[in-house]
């Protein structure tokens, strides 16, 4: 069902890095494209009558999750770990109250929003990568 966004199931960290490597995405369209999951979530929560009234007051800070502002070594993937967070609420708490109509036409506008996204990664790339390895602790 959510095969092509980059959380869920058994997602990591490291997968939602590599969506947004795959992508080309820089750090300032990183943060557009977690921006536009979140709204998207807290928009669902205040317009569903349970949600509004057990999860609304997690969305009451940006970013969200525990893990809201933790990097975890992903030199500038500073949003994986929060668009892992969010994803997972997403899928184990929205998506269930989703029917088919709904998922289909949440999937037609993340693809518009990643093709709007691509466009101006294109524009503007990401800085290539440093020297030292991604995962390394110094």
């Amino acid at each position: 069902m959510s095969g092509h966004f980059p959380f869920g199931g058994k997602a990591d960290r490291l997968a939602v890095f590599a969506f947004f490597e795959d992508h080309g995405l820089s750090l300032e369209l990183q943060e557009k494209y977690y921006r536009w999951w979140h709204d998207w979530a807290k928009s669902f929560v205040l317009k569903d009558p349970d949600l509004s009234f057990t999860k609304a007051v997690e969305f009451s800070h940006y970013p969200y999750g525990q893990h809201a502002h933790a990097n975890f070594h992903l030199h500038d993937y500073l949003w994986a770990t929060p668009m892992l967070d969010l994803g997972n609420f997403i899928v184990n708490v929205i998506f269930p109250k989703l029917n088919d109509k709904a998922m289909h036409q949440l999937e037609q506008e993340h693809e518009k929003m990643l093709d709007d996204i691509g466009r101006e990664a294109a524009q503007n790339p990401r800085p290539a990568p440093p020297e030292i390895g991604r995962y390394r602790h110094t």
